[in-house]
């Protein structure tokens, strides 16, 4: 099925291919169709949700030691060691007649072609590739790309389009970025406001705050800590999610640090070594190291640790290559549910949600009767979301969950799947909450 299935995305892109029956001979349609692809994912987390994993692992299938050190997704920080999978990888390759892999295109090798990598460098790069939220931020940012497209194009039209469509996609990265970061910003404010550190009498806003004191075995939560102690775990927790979500502007404005393919760069480890396929105990999994990730990972906590001058709560531990988080396609797509999760909660409590809402005198008679106010309203979901929504739990031991990197969000998928049953999850079907995978099965 699969040859017939290419062979149809053949004949979708020309009908000039239509009558080559062999595969082969259509190979650089398959390979552009494939970049693409994985291209248009990295800049569109929220497309192609059911078929990109597909994909990968069909890329991933074609592997072989062979190519391993020659491939243009070859590691740069070591391979995985080959194992018994490899040997199915010069089959497929047989199979299809040509090797599927190709170098996704990116704005770092594009400046290269064009020997303009110094733009890269240039001051006035980061406002020409930066979002635009008012008219004069729009002009502003015209200016500054008129202005560089001069001093790099030498006059030449065509390489000024080639340009200008570099500087585009840094833009449209950058407000990827803003948007996957935003919610946790928003979360961030939230808590800030809302709770004070050391204090469960006072906010910093001057009113009254509810206590982020868990117990370990009340309410579901597998850890113990005060109020201080969750209110730095929870603050650590989101300063965490949000640099690994932003790590992605660094390594688009350091591409020679670290040359992977834009939003989707753990797919340098995925199609660079074999893998082991096992039951994981969350079904049948590609079990696969991933060094680039690893060392990604080990670097954002180290940073952040350090920032922290010591007082880290919780395990420093991160899953990467086991039964928890088996491979880096599945850590991508982990970090990726952090705004989806995040969003919904800070809609739901947001000012002028609440105040919509509150308007409505139906609506405004439950949230009296229930809550007391709408601030009181507020300061139940927030507390209720700290405190369980980063309480150890999620799993049957804390391994698999408790405090470590990768069991903070086990904990917060966990609140997420018994959201229905909390008290005021009318709240949230009130302020348009669909779920916290959006309109998923109707894309």
């Amino acid at each position: 099925s699969q040859p017939c299935y290419m062979t149809g995305l053949a004949v979708a892109a020309s009908l000039k291919v239509s009558h080559e029956p062999c595969l082969e001979a259509n190979a650089d349609v398959f390979r552009e169709a494939f970049e693409v692809g994985r291209r248009f994912k990295g800049m569109n987390p929220d497309k192609m949700r059911a078929s990109y994993g597909k994909l990968i692992y069909m890329l991933q299938a074609s592997w072989s030691r062979d190519r391993a050190t020659t491939t243009a997704e070859a590691p740069t920080r070591g391979a995985v060691a080959p194992c018994s999978q490899d040997a199915t990888a010069p089959d497929v390759i047989r199979e299809l007649g040509f090797d599927p892999l190709s170098r996704v295109q990116t704005v770092h090798a594009e400046l290269a072609l064009l020997s303009c990598l110094d733009l890269l460098e240039e001051p006035e790069l980061p406002l020409a590739a930066s979002p635009a939220h008012s008219a004069e931020a729009a002009d502003a940012k015209a200016a500054a790309t008129a202005r560089l497209l001069a001093r790099f194009a030498d006059g030449d039209a065509e390489r000024a389009v080639r340009l200008e469509r570099c500087l585009l996609s840094l833009a449209d990265h950058a407000c990827l970025v803003e948007a996957h970061v935003s919610p946790v910003d928003a979360m961030l404010r939230l808590l800030r406001t809302h709770f004070s550190p050391a204090s469960t009498s006072v906010g910093p806003g001057g009113a009254a705050s509810a206590s982020l004191q868990i117990t370990a075995g009340r309410g579901g939560a597998r850890l113990s800590h005060s109020h201080a102690s969750q209110y730095a775990y929870v603050e650590q927790s989101l300063l965490l999610w949000r640099a690994v979500l932003a790590c992605r502007a660094e390594l688009r404005r350091a591409p020679r640090r670290a040359p992977a393919e834009a939003g989707a760069f753990g797919t340098q480890d995925l199609l660079s070594g074999g893998y082991r396929l096992r039951d994981t105990g969350q079904g049948r999994h590609r079990v696969q190291s991933a060094p680039n990730v690893g060392q990604l990972m080990s670097e954002v906590l180290r940073r952040l640790q350090a920032e922290q001058g010591g007082g880290w709560v919780g395990s420093s531990a991160v899953h990467l290559g086991d039964d928890d988080v088996p491979n880096a396609l599945v850590w991508v797509d982990k970090y990726s549910q952090v705004p989806r999760i995040l969003g919904p909660i800070a809609h739901a409590v947001s000012q002028s949600t609440l105040d919509s809402l509150a308007a409505k005198p139906g609506v405004r008679g439950y949230i009296v009767s229930a809550f007391g106010s709408a601030e009181a309203c507020r300061l139940a979901v927030l507390a209720d979301f700290f405190k369980h929504g980063f309480d150890g739990s999620g799993a049957d031991n804390f391994f698999d969950a408790g405090s470590c990197i990768d069991g903070r969000l086990t904990s917060a998928w966990h609140f997420c799947a018994r959201l229905s049953k909390k008290p005021y999850y009318p709240l949230f079907q009130m302020s348009g909450f669909v779920g916290f995978d959006g309109a998923f099965g109707r894309r």
